[in-house]
């Protein structure tokens, strides 16, 4: 049964609204159960349930996060989401008791708040394994940081460069990644239930003790403001994963490069590459490949729900159900590639001997206009001079 209007609707329009809501929603319903059992224990607090019926309710919420466990709760595509399919269970399970949870909430809130509790457990993932790739970078650079190896402008070679100083930027980089991926996060911790369909619930609800047992770290005040977020919110916390798989893209890149057999200048194990069907020789680096192509499918989620949440007036629109899709997929592949990503550092090689080959007289030309330079020569002279000493031997 449905939460809203009982009649019958035309089946492909059913087909048509209720999308894929039912199968993603698979991933939210222990957080649903969550935000339930805190909105039970609230209506307690203020007199709507009395203390047995909340006991019995919150009991079976945690009957049901157990069958969720076991993969056992499973949502009908006619229960449309797993707040239906959950309402569903408790009032066939407590009867009229069950109907009594909905008070003092719409939808919109509770799919919110579903949402930003597991938002906030992607989020403390994606941060932790951030940081752990951060740490196998930092132990690359310990073995290998004093190794130098040509730096590259427009593709050419350029100055030099070290193992040392190209690890640390990505180190660097990623720490900065954190404290947007901290942004989203300070973002998302505000507590929406408690605001109804954006326009609040005419009930003395304490939402104030929702968002402590919640653990959300303030309440989000205007109800209006709660569902225009929707999407706002979103494409910021994809854009902090996008700025992670930003680097993991330059990184592939790098590596494509620098373990070209031409340079040589890094090596991964060849179990970490796939082979030709027509080329015994080959030794491909498709993992780098992937990881660098995925990068643009996370930053094409982040201007799906951009593209989808603009031109709307203030107040839900149906359009969000759209969003839900892209934030899910920008989570699973922004853990994915860093987890490949660390896993490719930790294996990964410097070929002191070419590296050192690399190192051509010509990368040594600034380091002797300097030493000019210091000798009192004007910079621009300086640069002449060693501009046409290098001409000569061309």
């Amino acid at each position: 049964m449905k939460l809203w209007n009982e009649y019958n609707l035309n089946e492909d329009v059913e087909n048509f609204t209720v999308g894929d809501d039912h199968v993603l929603d698979q991933t939210l319903v222990s957080y649903d159960c969550i935000s339930s059992m805190a909105h039970a224990k609230m209506l307690g607090k203020i007199n709507v349930l009395t203390e047995g019926e909340v006991e019995k309710i919150v009991k079976e919420f945690q009957n049901i996060l157990e069958l969720n466990k076991k993969g056992e709760f499973k949502i009908e595509k006619e229960e449309e989401d797993c707040h239906t399919a959950i309402e569903n269970h408790l009032t066939r399970h407590l009867g009229d008791l069950g109907k009594k949870i909905h008070t003092g909430r719409s939808r919109n809130d509770q799919v919110l708040t579903a949402l930003r509790l597991y938002y906030k457990e992607e989020i403390k993932d994606c941060r932790s394994l951030t940081q752990e790739f951060m740490e196998e970078i930092k132990k690359f650079v310990i073995e290998y940081g004093q190794v130098q190896f040509p730096g590259y402008t427009h593709t050419r070679k350029a100055m030099p460069s070290s193992v040392a100083l190209w690890g640390d930027s990505f180190v660097e980089s990623m720490a900065d990644n954190l404290k947007v991926l901290d942004l989203a996060f300070e973002l998302i911790n505000q507590s929406p239930s408690g605001t109804g369909a954006g326009y609040g619930v005419p009930l003395n609800i304490d939402r104030e003790y929702i968002a402590k047992l919640l653990n959300f770290k303030k309440v989000q005040e205007n109800p209006i403001y709660v569902q225009n977020s929707r999407g706002k919110f979103e494409s910021t916390l994809l854009h902090a994963l996008s700025q992670i798989m930003f680097d993991l893209n330059k990184l592939s890149s790098d590596l494509i490069f620098f373990t070209m057999p031409e340079f040589g200048y890094f090596e991964i194990p060849e179990e970490f590459c796939t082979g030709s069907s027509l080329m015994p020789q080959k030794r491909n680096p498709d993992v780098l490949e992937l990881v660098r192509a995925k990068y643009h499918l996370v930053l094409s989620y982040e201007f799906q729900i951009k593209s989808l949440t603009s031109n709307l007036i203030s107040g839900y629109h149906r359009d969000s159900q759209l969003t839900k899709d892209p934030v899910m997929k920008g989570f699973i592949v922004t853990k994915e590639c860093l987890s490949i990503m660390s896993l490719v550092v930790k294996n990964l090689k410097a070929n002191k001997e070419k590296c050192e080959q690399g190192l051509i007289p010509e990368l040594y030309a600034t380091n002797e206009v300097y030493l000019l330079v210091k000798k009192g020569v004007p910079f621009r002279q300086a640069y002449h001079e060693i501009s046409k000493k290098y001409a000569k031997k061309k």
